[in-house]
This record gives C-alpha cells, structure tokens and sequence, in this order.
C-alpha cells in the first residue's frame, strides 16, 4: 500500500508489547486498555499518519472498553486490529470477557457460567452499531483461504482510515493452543467448531457499500 514508512502501530502491554519486534514500523507503546486514546493524540497530533492499534480481547474490551468504544463514536480516524483468543492469552489464561459459555479457564475451572460469569461481550456488534464506525469486520486464522480473507478486510480498514470515513475495526479468531490447554491441531479445530460459532465471521458494517 506505500504506507510502512508513515504508519504508527500501538499495542498494549502483556498482549503484544514486543510488537516493535515484528512490524517494521513506528511503534509506541500503550499502557494496558489505552490504545484507542494513545492512537487519537497520535493521529490528531499527526492526521498525515497511518495509526492502528493492535489489542488483544482482555485489552479492547475489557480495561480500554471505554476508549474503544468513544473513539469509534468520534469516528477518529484510527484502525484497531483486535485479536481474540478468548482467553488472557499472554498473563496465565484467565477468563475473558470473549471467554465463551462452558469454557474453561484458569478462573474458570467449572466453565464459564451465565448465573456467575454473564454472557460473553461482543464488542465488535457493540462498536459496528456507532454511527463514528466505518469499517467493522471479524476474520478467522482458521485456514488459508480465511486468512487471506483477513488480510484484505485489513486492507480495506486502512484504505477507509485513508479516505477519512471513520473509525475501522477488524477482529481476528485466533488459536491459543497453551491456554486452551490442547495440541494445534485440535486449537484450529476448536476455532472453526465452537469459536466461529459464538463469533460469526463477516462483515458487521461497511459505509462505502450503503
């Protein structure tokens, strides 16, 4: 896209705080939940960048629920890549708020359980029904031809970060073998079989087609 050497990424710490080492952009750091606020100074400071953030599921919708949320009812022109595993994928496996019905977690030994525990939150519905949103989709690592799917829903949230519509989200299934406490292959079984079932992939919303 021409666009590595004036694009700024923002990931959280625990999720993916070492992510200077495997994007070959500018990066800078977020404190846990606070993507979305650290991606709006950036991009209003420096509207010429291209900033997304990159979140897993505890930190876009558990602490920075509320930074997700109001920086795409501002229609702020940042591009959220937001991977869910359903689980704390990188602080022990602990449940989620993406941590599907039954699923059983280091907090969770029994399952999780809606008397208990409630129902999982799905952000991205929550975020596709802002009028600031422009762009929000949800993707699977499942197979290649799924991943394929996943890079140009990122694509297009970034052409519309370009075009100025708004806010853009994508949301990626991904597997957690460690946490999930089973081989690879059964974890890509896993997230074709229950994962997509609970998330539906597609796309939520998308204003250059309405």
């Amino acid at each position: 896209m021409g666009i590595r050497g004036k694009t700024i990424g923002i990931p959280p710490c625990g999720c993916a705080v070492l992510a200077y080492n495997y994007f070959d952009v500018d990066i800078c750091e977020a404190a846990h939940g606070r993507g979305c606020a650290v991606a709006t100074g950036l991009k209003r400071a420096r509207p010429d960048r291209i900033v997304f953030t990159y979140q897993g599921d505890g930190d876009i919708s558990a602490i920075g629920t509320a930074e997700t949320i109001h920086a795409a009812n501002r229609a702020e022109l940042i591009t959220s890549i937001f991977v869910n595993n359903a689980v704390y994928g990188m602080t022990g496996g602990q449940m989620a708020p993406t941590t599907m019905l039954g699923q059983k977690t280091t907090t969770s030994p029994y399952g999780r359980r809606v008397n208990v525990e409630g129902y999982p939150l799905k952000i991205t519905e929550i975020i596709a029904s802002l009028q600031g949103a422009a762009y929000v989709a949800r993707h699977s690592l499942a197979t290649p031809a799924k991943i394929n799917a996943t890079k140009r829903s990122i694509r297009k949230a970034f052409d519309v970060q370009i075009a100025g519509l708004g806010y853009s989200l994508v949301e990626i299934l991904s597997p957690c073998p460690t946490n999930w406490k089973m081989s690879s292959v059964d974890a890509f079984r896993y997230l074709e079989e229950a994962m997509e079932k609970e998330f539906p992939l597609g796309v939520l919303k998308d204003i250059t087609k309405e």
